[in-house]
């Protein structure tokens, strides 16, 4: 509770309200020597380059990358050479693709923020089917993440593509962007594989929303995950190990 703007638990009206609580602005620097960083409070789950189109869950547990994200409609005139899903989301020469979960539990700080510099271009949100996403159940139902209510902002950084996607937890799908106050979370609308889509890109407005890394970025009502998909260089090394804690703020990795 140090850490909380608001120290005095009396002054939480719920537990859902204590758990979306704000922290002192210098309870997490944000780190600048490397260009992604967590966006959450959480434990590392599994980090690295994608392979196969998939995208490991847990521990021996993969789940198919066009599954997770849906359809690649977001961007126009792709090329028509590229056949995998995993190579029409690379948009430029060498790079490679690469992942990172993050598992936020029910007493982690609940609000995260923007991982990088980045442009949101795209809002898909899969009402899903809520279920725990703890990894000890994620480690017996395949593709957990791909049945569980979602939120995917696609866009793009200085690399290419970016993404990340908020998945809902069991029972409390809310998950809040705070610059899109159409998103409708946790309705019982379920219809396996169901989503509906939101551009951010309009005649007015090319760039979408434009994100700076450490800025606040929406807030879930429980535990839940955080997915990270991303393009860069080869180069790009992560600074993390699995299975770690890791905090709002800390570096995820560099180049």
């Amino acid at each position: 509770m140090k850490e909380a703007a608001v120290e005095d638990l009396h002054q939480y009206r719920n537990l859902s309200e204590f758990f979306r609580r704000k922290l002192k602005p210098q309870a997490r620097p944000v780190c600048d020597s490397h260009c992604v960083i967590s966006p959450a409070d959480g434990k590392i789950l599994h980090f690295g380059r994608v392979k196969n189109c998939e995208v490991e869950q847990v521990k021996g547990v993969t789940y198919s990358l066009e599954s997770f994200l849906g359809p690649q409609t977001w961007t126009e005139n792709l090329p028509i050479s590229k056949t995998s899903f995993q190579d029409q989301l690379v948009t430029k020469e060498g790079n490679e693709l690469y992942h990172c979960v993050i598992y936020l539990a029910p007493g982690d700080y609940h609000c995260f923020h923007s991982p990088t510099d980045w442009k949101v271009f795209h809002r898909r949100h899969f009402p899903g089917s809520l279920m725990s996403v703890n990894p000890g159940v994620a480690r017996w139902i395949k593709e957990l993440f791909c049945y569980n209510e979602r939120v995917v902002l696609t866009g793009g950084w200085q690399h290419g593509f970016f993404s990340l996607t908020a998945v809902g937890a069991t029972n409390v799908g809310s998950i809040r962007i705070y610059f899109d106050r159409d998103l409708q979370t946790n309705s019982p609308r379920y219809s396996k594989g169901s989503h509906n889509d939101m551009s951010y890109v309009t005649n007015n407005n090319q760039d979408g929303i434009v994100m700076r890394k450490g800025e606040q970025l929406g807030e879930f009502n429980l535990g839940s995950t955080i997915v990270l998909i991303f393009e860069a260089p080869k180069d790009f090394t992560f600074n993390l190990k699995a299975g770690q804690k890791i905090h709002f703020g800390e570096a995820v990795g560099s180049l």
